[in-house]
């Protein structure tokens, strides 16, 4: 996250607006030791276990983060911030049945 919003608070929504700068570029750490990299154009890599897996993200219909994994897994994620001491750290991926918590990596 190259400019987060000045007055974020741990849990507090991320908009569809931000959405885009919240994930483009970034690399996210998980809890349990997974990576993920989104870029730009939409492309995104998950990394478990040394393999890697590839699929896009984008914003969907509803203005929530949403992901495709060929060939046909599709997922919607309420996006909140994780901030800790005042600062960004990451990002909380709540679909309705569980929360991934990934942390950028600097």
């Amino acid at each position: 996250m190259t400019n987060p919003p000045a007055d974020v608070r741990d849990g507090d929504a991320v908009t569809a607006e931000q959405i885009p700068e919240a994930v483009a570029g970034a690399s996210l750490l998980y809890e349990d030791g997974a990576t993920q990299t989104f870029e730009a154009d939409g492309t995104t890599t998950y990394v478990e276990h040394g393999g890697p897996t590839a699929g896009s993200w984008y914003v969907d219909a509803d203005g929530r983060f949403g992901s495709f994994w060929p060939p046909s897994y599709r997922a919607s994620y309420d996006l909140t911030w994780v901030v800790e001491h005042g600062a960004v750290t990451g990002l909380r991926f709540d679909d309705g049945r569980s929360v991934s918590v990934g942390r950028y990596q600097r």
